[in-house]
């Protein structure tokens, strides 16, 4: 962890962000084998990109939902080892979910579903927060000091 003057480094940042965006991406698709892959005959990228998959009309929509909102919390644990400050994780945070809104565009055209805003809206704001929180406990945590005695 860096503290004080920082040089601004765009390829560590780049990178950041990539390990960041391919963890919540493998995350998900954990959390969806798990919960969507049993209710369903075949596992696609539809719902990891079609906004018209989160739904609460049916099960296989909540299961979709939970996935998305538990691959959140898992990202707030992510930023704390990726980003390390709690002033960046609302940076970081946004990123992930406007670079997963551009996926989605591309994938599906644009979202029309109130349900998936909302959804995403939580995940930004749970991450953002938790990932908040606990880089700040991590930050105030007391520095060990360890004395030696001198033989001398």
């Amino acid at each position: 962890m860096f503290y004080g003057a920082v040089v601004w480094d765009p390829w560590l940042i780049v990178a950041q962000i990539v390990c960041l965006q391919c963890l919540y991406y493998l995350t998900l698709g954990v959390f969806l084998s798990f919960l969507v892959g049993i209710r369903v005959s075949r596992m696609s990228l539809v719902y990891f990109f079609d906004f018209a998959s989160v739904t609460t009309s049916t099960v296989t929509g909540w299961c979709v939902i939970a996935s998305f909102l538990l691959s959140s919390i898992a990202g707030a644990g992510y930023m704390l080892y990726l980003i390390e400050r709690a002033k960046k994780c609302l940076d970081f945070s946004a990123t992930l979910y406007i670079i997963h809104l551009f996926i989605c565009i591309m994938y599906g055209g644009w979202p029309s579903s109130i349900t998936w805003w909302v959804v995403n809206g939580t995940g930004v704001a749970v991450m953002a927060l938790l990932g908040e929180y606990l880089c700040i406990r991590r930050e105030l945590r007391e520095i060990p000091i360890t004395r030696y005695r001198s033989n001398v």
